[in-house]
């Protein structure tokens, strides 16, 4: 008796590493490059059809409002670092395709892939690596948090490389050597999948930042193409990245996780804006590089059976700086030290609670803005842009009393986010 009385106690002060895994659920996470809410079908895109992201958004949740600086740097160390741009000070794209030495210093900058690696999380990332040339500094994914890689490595011996066909991948500090025949995003979801596989029979959670390479210029043949015979095109690229992510979310559930695994799928910036785009709301206008709702306004969808509603829409705010401190929560990691820009909405994927964010930022090339859902300000030119009728916007007008209370709000806001 006083044996079985001891087991007992021990299994509930020590439970088994199964059930410490189920505390802490998976997270795969899916960032696609320069792609707009505009292009997905679920978000009323009429430019191309997405069957695998509109049924991701019927399983789980539409965040329809989901905000990111305009270009990959400042938004992806939005992500990485949970602060604003103003704070991050990564305005402008890092030239790594020219080869830079210059890096981000991130022992300097806590990540969200080093707090949940630090808590027993297996991290890995993927495809595009701007905050530093690899090749100059080999180590710098794992100074980020990821003790895993396979990325497209940019600049090598002199000479910006490519990350389609015959792509330049690094895969845990060695160039794949294996890959000149095959499309290098295809390359990466093998990866991810590998990844995902190691994790179970390691019976350890997992966080794979998934750098998606598409749909980001130049335009290229997928494989669909070139079996046809037929010419690239933006919209078939972005038809591609769909079915990669169909791919992905097969293999979630295949494995038998998908209900200890969040599923989150957010584009980087807006769409090129080389193309028409229109929705069932009018046309897009603008996009990457634009500080306006064209290039800061993109996709989101999460999915986690057993946990977020089918179907739901979220309207709430929601900006990229949120993730560091939503996926953090997820985990059962404490940020509160942090000093983090970004506010959690991990509460909010339940379907029950809310976020206390009522305005989102950007910035780009030295401007930065502040919108609240209504009104955007420009700190650079204090221009407020009317944003009541997106995805149409206008100068707001200076006899509205509602856009001068927004201006006086605004601007406050700006006062306090300092430089």
């Amino acid at each position: 008796m006083i044996r079985a009385l001891l087991f007992l106690t021990l299994i509930t002060l020590f439970p088994s590493s199964s059930k410490a895994g189920e505390d802490r659920p998976n997270i795969l996470f899916i960032f696609a490059d320069d792609l707009g809410y505009e292009m997905l079908g679920c978000y009323g895109g009429q430019t191309v059809k997405t069957p695998f992201l509109d049924q991701l958004a019927s399983e789980g949740m539409k965040f329809s409002r989901c905000y990111t600086s305009p270009v990959c740097t400042p938004s992806r160390m939005s992500v990485y670092t949970g602060k604003y741009a103003i704070h991050h000070g990564y305005y402008n794209v890092l030239p790594v395709h020219l080869g830079t030495k210059k890096a981000v210093n991130f022992s300097e900058r806590p990540t969200y892939a080093q707090q949940l690696r630090n808590a027993g999380y297996a991290t890995s990332v993927t495809g595009k690596w701007q905050l530093a040339t690899l090749e100059f500094h080999p180590d710098h994914c794992r100074s980020a948090g990821f003790d895993s890689w396979c990325l497209w490595q940019i600049w090598r011996e002199g000479a910006k490389t490519t990350r389609y066909w015959n792509p330049c991948l690094n895969h845990d500090g060695n160039i794949r050597n294996d890959i000149s025949d095959r499309f290098g995003p295809d390359v990466l979801a093998d990866y991810v999948i590998d990844q995902m596989k190691a994790a179970v029979e390691n019976d350890r959670p997992f966080c794979i930042h998934h750098n998606m390479m598409l749909p980001h210029w130049p335009i290229s043949q997928t494989p669909n193409e070139k079996t046809k015979g037929q010419p690239a095109s933006l919209e078939a690229m972005v038809v591609y990245l769909d079915q990669l992510v169909g791919r992905l979310t097969k293999a979630v559930d295949d494995l038998g996780i998908a209900e200890n695994t969040y599923v989150i799928f957010i584009g980087d910036n807006g769409t090129d804006s080389k193309i028409p785009r229109r929705t069932n709301s009018g046309l897009v206008r603008g996009g990457k590089t634009n500080l306006n709702d064209a290039g800061m306004h993109v996709p989101m969808l999460v999915r986690k059976p057993g946990t977020i509603p089918e179907g739901t829409v979220c309207d709430q705010l929601i900006d990229s700086a949120d993730l560091f401190p939503t996926f953090c929560e997820l985990a059962n990691v404490e940020t509160s030290e942090l000093n983090l820009d970004g506010v959690s909405f991990a509460d909010v994927l339940d379907g029950e609670g809310t976020s206390s964010r009522s305005w989102v930022t950007g910035g780009y090339g030295n401007d930065f803005v502040v919108f609240d859902g209504q009104f955007r300000l420009h700190r650079k030119t204090g221009k407020l842009i009317d944003c009541r009728r997106l995805p149409e916007e206008s100068p707001a007008e200076d006899n509205d009393p509602e856009a001068k209370a927004a201006r006086k709000k605004l601007e406050a806001i700006l006062d306090g986010l300092g430089s």
